[in-house]
C-alpha cells in the first residue's frame, strides 16, 4: 500500500482562536448562570486575574509581554539609561531658578541648573549610540531604553528621536501619575506594575549602561546591576558612571575596599566619564577586545 498524497494544504489549527472564543462568549446571552462571575472565561476575568493566589500568573504575563514586544522588534540588544527624573534640560533648569522664592529652593534649583548640563550628553550619546547598525540577522543592537520618564530619560529617548530611530521606555504605575515623556516609540512603550520585573527587563538585553546622577531610584538599578556582575550572576558589561563629582561625593566606592567589604578589583566593574564621546568610545573599545578575543554581543 503506497501513501496518497494530501490534496490542499493541511490546516495550520482545528481549534478557533482564544480572540474568536472570547468575541463568542461575550454575545447576548443572559441568565442566571451566564450573568454570574463564576461563568466568564478565566482570561477575561479581571476579578479573578487581581487575585493575591494569581499573583505568580501576573509575574509570568508581565514578563513574557515585554519579552515578546522586544523580538517580535528584532531587538538583539540594549543601551540603558539610568538617571534622576529630577534633573530637567538647561532651561527648564534656569526657570526653576528663576522661580525659587527661598533660600532652600534656590539652593536646590542651583543645583540642578549644575547638573542640568547632563540632560544634553544623555541626549547626544542616544543618539551617538541609536546609529548601530543592524546585525547579519536583522537584529538590532543598542536600542536606547529608559525608564520611559521625564529628564535624564526624556533626554535619552530624545535623543534617540534625533537621528529617527526607535528607543524603548519601561514605565512604572506609581501613585502619582508618571506618562510616558513623548519621545519614547510608541509599540516599544511598556508599564510595568512589578519593580523586580521592570528592573529585569532593564538588564536581560543590555549591553551597555549609563548611569547620569539620580536619587533612590538610580542608586536601587545601579547597585543591583553591580552585584550581579560582582558576583558573576551576568557577564560583565561596559557601566558607564556620568559625572565622577557627583558619584565621588555621594558614594565613596574606595572607603568600601578600604573597610575590606568589596575587592580592589570591584572598582573596575564601571568606568567614569564626562562626555557623550568618551562614553561611546569605551563601549566600543570594550567590544573590540572582546571580538579581538573571540566573544560577540
Amino acid at each position: 500500500m503506497t501513501d496518497t498524497p494530501v490534496s490542499g494544504p493541511v490546516p495550520d489549527r482545528v481549534f478557533a482562536p482564544a480572540r474568536q472564543e472570547a468575541e463568542s462568549a461575550a454575545t447576548g446571552l443572559s441568565t442566571p448562570q451566564t450573568d454570574d462571575p463564576a461563568y466568564s472565561l478565566a482570561f477575561q476575568d479581571m476579578d479573578f486575574l487581581l487575585r493575591e493566589d494569581l499573583r505568580p500568573v501576573r509575574f509570568q504575563l508581565e514578563l513574557l509581554k515585554t519579552s515578546l514586544i522586544m523580538e517580535e522588534a528584532h531587538i538583539g540588544s540594549t543601551f540603558v539609561f539610568y538617571g534622576s527624573a529630577r534633573i530637567p534640560e538647561p532651561a527648564k533648569a534656569q526657570a526653576l531658578l528663576a522661580m525659587a522664592s527661598d533660600e532652600k529652593s534656590k539652593r536646590i534649583a542651583e543645583s540642578l541648573v549644575a547638573k542640568a548640563h547632563w540632560y544634553d550628553v544623555a541626549r547626544e550619546l542616544a543618539g551617538l549610540v541609536s546609529n548601530f547598525p543592524r546585525d547579519g540577522h536583522g537584529q538590532r543592537h543598542f536600542v536606547v531604553c529608559s525608564g520611559g520618564g521625564p529628564s535624564i530619560m526624556e533626554a535619552a529617548n530624545r535623543g534617540a528621536a534625533d537621528v529617527h530611530a526607535d528607543s524603548i521606555g519601561l514605565n512604572i504605575v506609581l501613585p502619582h501619575e508618571q506618562a510616558p515623556n513623548p519621545y519614547v516609540t510608541p509599540s516599544l512603550s511598556t508599564q510595568f506594575h512589578y519593580f523586580a520585573l521592570r528592573k529585569m527587563h532593564f538588564l536581560l538585553k543590555a549591553r551597555a549602561l549609563a548611569v547620569f546622577p539620580g536619587g533612590f531610584g538610580t542608586f536601587d538599578e545601579l547597585f543591583e546591576l553591580l552585584t550581579l556582575i560582582q558576583t558573576g550572576k551576568i557577564a560583565p558589561i561596559p557601566v558607564l558612571l556620568y559625572g565622577r563629582e557627583f558619584w565621588d561625593r555621594v558614594v565613596d566606592f574606595q572607603a568600601l575596599v578600604d573597610e575590606g567589604v568589596v575587592s580592589e578589583r570591584d572598582l573596575g566593574i564601571f568606568t567614569y566619564v564626562d562626555t557623550a564621546a568618551e562614553g561611546w568610545a569605551t563601549v566600543q573599545r570594550f567590544y573590540r577586545e572582546r571580538a579581538e578575543k573571540g566573544g560577540d554581543y
